[in-house]
């Protein structure tokens, strides 16, 4: 985590709701490990290396193996994350069309960077290769909403408006 970013901690689950969790889920040496973390990550929003170690106790794979997988796949996270993400496209339609102009915007207007989450835990920001919306850029997406022919004008107010719907 960066200085900048630094305050934007949430509380990691107590290991007793770690455990009570795998155990609703029923995992053992059989589970399939990246569908135990996916369920882990869906219900704690991130991955606290204390459930990494139930897991691999409980699945009886190494650790380190299961901090690869972690690793490898960039759906995973392993610090805490703001409740909506924002995936800011950057490939090659959108960057034609000013995608540098709407990352900056989203930056400036949050006070973050790629890879960072706002102090508050209400955003994070990625930075994307691809959205596969090309028609629409430059564009990006918060959660599973795309936004298209962007404008910094409009990021600032599309924002804006996630802010006051606090949702």
């Amino acid at each position: 985590m960066t200085e900048r970013n630094a305050v934007a901690t949430a509380a990691a689950p107590s290991g007793d709701e770690i455990r009570a969790f795998l155990d609703e889920l029923h995992v053992s040496g059989a589970s399939n490990l990246i569908a135990v973390l996916q369920a882990v990550q869906g219900r704690f929003g991130w991955l606290p290396a204390e459930a990494l170690r139930e897991i691999s106790r409980r699945t009886r794979i190494r650790l380190a193996r299961v901090y690869g997988v972690v690793s490898f796949y960039a759906q995973f996270y392993t610090e805490p994350r703001g409740r909506h993400t924002i995936r800011a496209c950057r490939g090659t339609a959108c960057h034609v069309k000013g995608a540098d102009r709407i990352i900056d915007a989203v930056e400036r207007t949050l006070g973050i960077a790629d890879g960072e989450t706002t102090p508050d835990m209400f955003f994070c920001l990625e930075t994307v290769a691809c959205l596969g919306a090309c028609f629409l850029a430059p564009a990006m997406m918060i959660d599973n909403q795309y936004f298209g022919r962007l404008t910094p004008q409009r990021v600032q107010s599309v924002l804006e408006s996630y802010r006051t719907k606090g949702s």
